[in-house]
C-alpha cells in the first residue's frame, strides 16, 4: 500500500478546477436550452403554426417611382442625342468606344511599334502606320477608331510609349436600311452630313433629348416591303413610296429604292443614297391633271357638267398630242379624271390660260422646294415665265413640261382633300395639340367635289386596282415618260405612279407610290402603266397600314358612305346653267359675263423654304442636269407625241 502525500496547494488547485468543469456543464446546459427554444419557436413560426404578415409590403413599382430616375431613352452627357420614331422606337444612337492615337514624338521605333500594332489590330494598314508614327512634326495621330475593349486591353499590354486612348462615341443604326436615306449619316467625328442627322447636326449635339421623328417605323416597314416587291415583279430601275397625314403635314413613311445599311452610309454607292422622294425630280403625268381640275373648277370658269374636246388629236406644228386609250370623243369633266385624257385636260389648261395656271401652281408650292426638313430637298424644274407658250400650258395642263419632286405631289394633292389647306410637310412628330402650319389655297367646296372625282378614279377609272373595301381610297394614276439629256423624250423609258388618300369620306393619309422604268410581264399583259404597276401596290399598302393607323374597313356604312361620294360620270347640266361642250360656239364662250371668270383668290406665294441658301443639285438619271434645262424646254414642243395614262 503506497501513500501519496497531497499538499494544500494541490488541494485548492483541484477544487478550483471541479468548480469550473461545473460552471462549464452549467453554461452547456444552458445553451442548450436556448438553441432548443429557439428552434421550437421557428418551427412553430413557421411550420406548425405559421403567421400571418403584421403589414402590406409596398409594391416594387412604387418603391421605383418615388427613387430619383433619369428615363431609360435619355442620352448621357456629351452624346449625340438619340432619334426615334413618333413611338419612341430607336432609330440612330450614340455608343460610347475608344480610339486610340500616338505621340510620334514619344516613338523611339516607329516601324517596330506598327508591327506590335498590326498584331493586335490586323485591319490596320502596316504602312500608313508606319508613316503616321514617323511624324515627328506632330504631337497628336489617330492611329485607330472605334476599337473593341478586348483590343484596348491587348493594346495597352504592348506597352508602347506615346501610344494612348480617348473615349469617343460611334453611330449606330440599328434597323439597318430602314429609312436610311432620311437618317442620313455622320462622319468619323460624329458630324451629320447627310439627312436629318445634317439637318438637325447642332441640335443633336447640343440637345440630349431624344429627336422624335414623324416616321412610324410599322408603317416604313409596310411602304418598302410592298415597294420592293413591286420593283422586283416588273423589274423597276428604282421606286419611291411616301405616307403623309394630310390633315398635319407629318410625313410617316419615305421610302426610295435601292437603299442602303445606314451603318455603312460611308461607303454606300451614290445611287443608294439618293432619295428620290425628295431629291429626284420627275414630270407627274396625269397625277397632275387633279390640279388642272382643282384650279379650274375654284376659279368658277369650268364645271363638272361642262364638256372637252378629246375626240381627235391636237396638233402643234408638226406634232401631236393624244390619249393613251383615248374615247374619241368629247368627255365630261369627270371623264377626264377618270379616262385620263391628255386631251380633256389640255383644253381645261387653255381654257384657264397660262397667267392664271402659273399663280395656282405658284400658290400650291410648285415652284420652290417642299419645306421639309431634309437638306436633300431639291427645287422643281419649271419654265420661265417668257417660255410659258400655249403650248407650255397644254402640256403642263397633264403633267408634262414641268418636274417637281414625288413630296411636291403629296403635299398638292393633300390640299385638293383635306378642304384646300396648304400643309408645310414635316419630318418632326408634332406635339399634342400644336398646329400645323397651312395656308388655304382653295375654296371648301372645290375640296368637296374633288374628292368625289378622286373617289370616282377608284371606282370608274384607271385606278381600280387599288380599290380597297371599306377604306374608301380615292387618287390619280401618272404615267409620263423620261425626259432625255439633250431633249425629247426617252420611249419605253416611264414613271409610273399612283397618288391616293383615303378615305375620302373623312380623308386622312395619303400613299404615293411610283416605279422608275417598270417593264410590264404576263399578269398586266405587257403594260407598264401606272394603273398595271403601281395602283396595286398603293391597294396593299392602304390595306395593311389602315389597321395599323387605327383605321377599321367601314362595311356597315358601305351605302351611305358611297352615296354621299358618288358623282356621275355624265353629270347633268342645272336648268339655264352655261355649259361647255360640242355644241358651244367661240362667240358664246366670249360672251359671257365676266363676272363668271372671277380671278383666282388664292395668295401668290406660300410656305418659306427650309433651306434659304443655294444647295447644290445631285442630279441622277431622272433628273436633267444643270445645263440641260434649255433641253428640258425644248423636249415639251419637240416631243414628237406625248401620252399620259
Amino acid at each position: 500500500m503506497e501513500n501519496v502525500r497531497v499538499t494544500a496547494p494541490d488541494l485548492a488547485r483541484r477544487a478550483a478546477l471541479e468548480k469550473s468543469r461545473s460552471r462549464l456543464v452549467i453554461v452547456a446546459g444552458g445553451f442548450v436550452v436556448l438553441f432548443a427554444s429557439v428552434l421550437t419557436k421557428l418551427a412553430l413560426a413557421t411550420i406548425v403554426m405559421p403567421l400571418a404578415p403584421h403589414r402590406q409590403e409596398k409594391p416594387l413599382a412604387e418603391i421605383v417611382a418615388d427613387e430619383p430616375h433619369s428615363p431609360i431613352e435619355a442620352t448621357l452627357p456629351g452624346q449625340r442625342a438619340a432619334i426615334v420614331d413618333r413611338n419612341g422606337q430607336p432609330m440612330a444612337i450614340s455608343l460610347n468606344t475608344v480610339a486610340l492615337f500616338a505621340d510620334p514624338r514619344q516613338i523611339g521605333d516607329p516601324e517596330d511599334a506598327a508591327a506590335k500594332l498590326k498584331k493586335v489590330l490586323p485591319r490596320l494598314d502596316l504602312d500608313e502606320t508606319i508613316s503616321r508614327l514617323k511624324r515627328d512634326d506632330k504631337k497628336f495621330v489617330y492611329i485607330a477608331r472605334e476599337i473593341t475593349p478586348r483590343e484596348q486591353q491587348a493594346v495597352n499590354d504592348l506597352g508602347i510609349p506615346g501610344v494612348d486612348f480617348r473615349p469617343t462615341q460611334h453611330r449606330e443604326y440599328p434597323l439597318g436600311r430602314t429609312a436610311a436615306q432620311v437618317l442620313g449619316g455622320v462622319d468619323v467625328d460624329e458630324i451629320g452630313f447627310a439627312g436629318v442627322e445634317k439637318y438637325f447636326d447642332k441640335r443633336l449635339r447640343a440637345d440630349t433629348d431624344p429627336l422624335r421623328l414623324s416616321i412610324d417605323l410599322q408603317v416604313q416597314a409596310v411602304v418598302r416591303e410592298e415597294l420592293n416587291a413591286a420593283m422586283q415583279e416588273f423589274q423597276a430601275i428604282g421606286a419611291c413610296g411616301i405616307v403623309m397625314d394630310v390633315n398635319t403635314g407629318e410625313v410617316l413613311a419615305m421610302v426610295s429604292l435601292p437603299d442602303y445599311d445606314a451603318n455603312h452610309v460611308r461607303t454606300a454607292p451614290a445611287d443608294e443614297r439618293f432619295n428620290r422622294a425628295v431629291e429626284g425630280t420627275y414630270e407627274p403625268g396625269s397625277t397632275f391633271k387633279l390640279q388642272t381640275a382643282s384650279m379650274a373648277l375654284d376659279s368658277g370658269l369650268v364645271h363638272i357638267w361642262d364638256e372637252f374636246d378629246a375626240s381627235r388629236p391636237i396638233r402643234i406644228g408638226r406634232f401631236t398630242i393624244t390619249d393613251f386609250e383615248g374615247k374619241h370623243r368629247w368627255l365630261y369633266l369627270p371623264e377626264v379624271l377618270a379616262y385620263s385624257s391628255n386631251l380633256g385636260a389640255a383644253h381645261i389648261a387653255l381654257t384657264i390660260g397660262g397667267e392664271r395656271q402659273r399663280a395656282w401652281l405658284r400658290s400650291m408650292g410648285m415652284f420652290g422646294r417642299t419645306g421639309i426638313q431634309l437638306p436633300e430637298s431639291a427645287f422643281p424644274i419649271i419654265q420661265p415665265a417668257s417660255a410659258w407658250k400655249e403650248v407650255v400650258t397644254m402640256t403642263v395642263g397633264f403633267g408634262h413640261g414641268i418636274s417637281v419632286t414625288p413630296l411636291h405631289v403629296v403635299r398638292g394633292t393633300a390640299a385638293i382633300a383635306n378642304g384646300g389647306l396648304l400643309l408645310h410637310p414635316t419630318i418632326l412628330a408634332m406635339e399634342p395639340g400644336q398646329q400645323p402650319q397651312a395656308v388655304r389655297v382653295m375654296q371648301k367646296s372645290t375640296s368637296d367635289i374633288m374628292r368625289r372625282l378622286m373617289r370616282l378614279v377608284v371606282t370608274e377609272g384607271f385606278g381600280k386596282s387599288a380599290e380597297v373595301a371599306g377604306y374608301y381610297p380615292g387618287g390619280k394614276t401618272g404615267t409620263a415618260e423620261k425626259v432625255q439629256a439633250h431633249g425629247g423624250y426617252r420611249k419605253h423609258a416611264n414613271v409610273a405612279a399612283f397618288m391616293s388618300v383615303f378615305p375620302m369620306n373623312a380623308p386622312r393619309y395619303a400613299v404615293y407610290m411610283m416605279l422608275d422604268e417598270p417593264h410590264g410581264n404576263k399578269s398586266t399583259y405587257g403594260f407598264a402603266t401606272a394603273g398595271w404597276v403601281a395602283a396595286p401596290a398603293a391597294g396593299k399598302v392602304i390595306a395593311r397600314i389602315g389597321p395599323m393607323l387605327g383605321l377599321l374597313p367601314d362595311l356597315v356604312d358601305m351605302p351611305e358612305i358611297n352615296q354621299a361620294l358618288y358623282i356621275p360620270l355624265q353629270p347633268g347640266r342645272p336648268p339655264g346653267a352655261f355649259a361647255r361642250g360640242p355644241s358651244t360656239s367661240a362667240a358664246l364662250l366670249d360672251a359671257v359675263p365676266k363676272h363668271v371668270r372671277p380671278t383666282l383668290t388664292v395668295p401668290p406665294t406660300v410656305l418659306p423654304p427650309a433651306i434659304t441658301r443655294p444647295a447644290p443639285h445631285i442630279r441622277r438619271q431622272t433628273r436633267a442636269p444643270a445645263s440641260t434645262r434649255a433641253a428640258h424646254v425644248l423636249a415639251v414642243s419637240t416631243a414628237a407625241s406625248v401620252v399620259a395614262r
